[in-house]
Parts: structure tokens; sequence; C-alpha cells
């Protein structure tokens, strides 16, 4: 009989770092290898937020991962797609039609990634019970977010050492995206060996959706799901701009508005004080949630993913490209992120609990998705039109619609407390 919380120490950083590598290679490292290949920043703006849908979406086949085999086994089917999907692309970069064959893979990779998630999020709310749960969402958020250092960092990194060596950046973003394929592959497999058969045993009581529409209709008839779900939206709207137009700032020549940094420089940057901070901020938010509650914690965290965009606003009007300065942007919002993600995870697991919880929570990060995809469609625009300098100005008051709506929420001051409620 396997109980919850077994081998969580192991699986749940493999399986959430699994779940943050595909996502950062289709929103994050296409934008930097669009931009290396040519591409204009209105037509990566807007062609790679449109990536975003299906994880908008997803809610509209999760109940079919609630209703038809185990969570495990659609995991590992998807990640194995995904793996498919990356060796498409990086074949596909030197073809003449590279621009729609690799967005296709890329959609075919966002779709298998959005339907991993759903099956990965419903396999750690059985496993865990809820104290367990609010401890491990700072370990699988760091993980998630390590994975996305990974790819903006570690492997754009070896697209920069390429890219120099080879004096192609096709050659050298085709290599790299092969690469990402084959790590893809060895994640799969080692989701395989360390993620317990929970779902087959005893100890796991299922809560089947008994129809696919009863998913929807008592996930929006949930008291004041109206106002968490607006509070949800615009929770990252600053960042879901920031995150599409940082690359194209930092690798942009200085005469443009941008810092005129390579393309290794900015992996480099991302991949050491980075994850760092990022997996400081992670942990830290998750130990905190689990000590006081998430009431205590939830303003602090609004306000650390949104601060450190003020410091990209420096950069921007003060031309400002000193390493140091740079550095110290990264590492306050790499922190910032990990800490704040800690605290929104935990409230969308709250709205998402009872019955078909495995599909309340892929409708409340659809939600999400939502709210990263709709302003990252006009960022490049934005950018074009303002500068970087007003672009940033602009993300920065992007906070000030989430600081306001966290008053009118409503959910337990103590909820993910160690100690309160932890049978679930």
């Amino acid at each position: 009989m396997i109980k919850k919380n077994k081998w969580a120490w192991i699986w749940v950083p493999v399986l959430y770092f699994t779940q943050g590598l595909p996502f950062v290679l289709v929103v994050t490292v296409s934008v930097i290898m669009y931009k290396k290949l040519g591409i204009s920043n209105a037509d990566i703006g807007l062609y790679t937020s449109w990536l975003y849908l299906p994880w908008v979406i997803k809610p509209l086949w999760s109940p079919y991962v609630d209703i038809i085999s185990t969570k495990r086994n659609w995991f590992i089917a998807m990640q194995l797609l995904i793996s498919i999907a990356l060796l498409g692309i990086g074949l596909a970069l030197p073809t003449n039609i590279f621009f729609v064959t690799t967005l296709a893979c890329f959609w075919m990779a966002a779709f298998a990634s959005a339907t991993n998630d759903v099956a990965s999020d419903g396999y750690y709310m059985i496993g865990l019970t809820q104290d367990k749960q609010s401890f491990f969402v700072g370990i699988r958020s760091t993980f998630y977010k390590l994975a996305n250092v990974t790819g903006q960092g570690l492997l754009v990194i070896l697209a920069g050492f390429l890219e120099t060596y080879y004096g192609d950046n096709t050659k050298a973003w085709s290599i790299t995206m092969i690469a990402a394929a084959l790590l893809m592959l060895g994640l799969t497999v080692a989701n395989f060996f360390v993620t317990p058969k929970y779902e087959s045993s005893d100890a796991i009581t299922l809560e089947k959706p008994k129809g696919f529409f009863e998913v929807f209709t008592t996930f929006f008839r949930k008291k004041g799901m109206g106002m968490a779900l607006t509070f949800i939206l615009f929770f990252r709207l600053g960042e879901s701009q920031l995150v599409k137009m940082a690359a194209p700032f930092f690798l942009d020549p200085v005469e443009k508005g941008g810092l005129g940094y390579s393309t290794a420089e900015v992996g480099t940057i991302y991949g050491t004080v980075g994850v760092i901070m990022l997996t400081l901020g992670g942990i830290l938010g998750g130990i905190l949630i689990s000590r006081d509650g998430l009431k205590k914690w939830m303003l602090p965290m609004v306000l650390s993913i949104n601060i450190p965009n003020a410091f990209y606003a420096f950069l921007a009007i003060t031309s400002t490209n000193h390493i140091a300065a740079v550095v110290t942007t990264v590492v306050l919002e790499q922190f910032g992120y990990g800490f704040a993600i800690a605290g929104f995870m935990v409230f969308m697991i709250y709205i998402a609990e009872g019955a078909s919880k495995t599909s309340h929570y892929a409708l409340a990060t659809g939600f999400m998705a939502l709210g990263m995809m709709l302003p990252g469609l006009i960022s490049g625009y934005m950018q074009e039109w303002l500068g970087y300098d007003g672009f940033f100005i602009w993300v920065v008051l992007g906070a000030l619609p989430a600081i306001f709506l966290l008053k009118y929420l409503d959910y337990p001051a103590d909820y993910g407390k160690k100690g309160a409620g932890n049978d679930r």
C-alpha cells in the first residue's frame, strides 16, 4: 500500500523540473531564438504569446485526464510527445520555411505541455496531504523555475557558444533544440521510474467527476470565485509583458535602447546568480506559508514579483548596462518570482479544493495562462510604441490592480499552515 507523501522528496523535484522545461522552451526560449534568427519584436510578441493558448483552454479537456486512465500515464505520454516536438523544431530550423514549421512544432509541444501540467498537478494533489502540498509548493515552484533557468540559461549559453563557434545562428539553434529534445526524453524516463503508482493504491481516494459539465458548474459556483479569478488574471499583469521583452531588451544594441549583451552573456546571467536566488525565493516562500499560513504573506509576495520591474525601468531610462546593475536586477527578479509564485500556487490549490480538484486546478491555471497571454500579445507593440524606457514604466504600473484586489479575496488566513487540515 502506497501512502500519501511517499518518496515526495524524489518525485516532486523531478516531476516539476520536467513540467517547467517545455513551458520555458515554448514561451521564453522561442523568443530568444526567433530574435537571433531575425524576426521582429512585434511578430515575436504576437506569435509567441498565442502559444499560451493551450494553457488557457486546457480546462476544456482536463476532465478527460480525470476520467480516462491515470494521471501518471497521461504525463508520461505527454512528456514523450514533447520530446518528439522539440526534435522536430531542431530538424526544421535549417529549412526555408522554418518559421511556420517550428511554430507548428511549438504548438504541438504547447498542447502536450498543457496536458502534462493538468496530469502532474492532479498527481501532486492526490499524492500529498494539505500541509505537505504547502510545504512542497516552494520546492515544486523552485524546480519548475530551475527548469526555466536551465532553458533560458544553460541552453541559451549553449546556443550562444555554438553561434560563435559555427558563425551560423541557424545551425547553432538547431543543435540546441535537438539537445533540448534529448534532455526532455531523459527526464521522461526518470519520471517513469521515480513516480509512485498512487492511483492504483487503496490508500488514495480518487475524486472522479460525475459528468463533464459538472466540473465547470461546480467550479464557477464556489463562493468568491469571481473575485478570485479576477485576481488571478491580474496577478502577473506586469510580469506577463516583461517576460516577453526582457530578452530583446538585453540583446538589442544600445542605439536601439537595449543593453547590447550577447546571447551567451544573457544565458550566463540567468544560469548562475539567477538560479541561486530563484531557489532561495521559492523554498523560503513555501516554508513561510507552511509556518504562518497564506494570509500573512500574500501582500509581500505580490510586491516581490512586481518591485523588480522598477529596476528594469531604471536600466532603460538611464541606459545603464553595467554588469553589476544588470545582475542585481536579475537577482531581485528571480528571487521575487520564486517567493511570489509559492503563494500564488497555494492560493490556486485552495480554490480547487473539493471534488474534481484536478480539473478545478486546471481551470484556475487556465485563467492564469489567460492573464499571461493577453498582455503578452500586445507587449511587442507596446515596446515598439513606447520604447524600452516607457514600456518598463508601463509594466511597473501593471502591479496596481493585483494590489488593489488583495483586500477583496476570501480565504482562510491559516490555509496551508502546518497542522491546519493536513489530512486532506
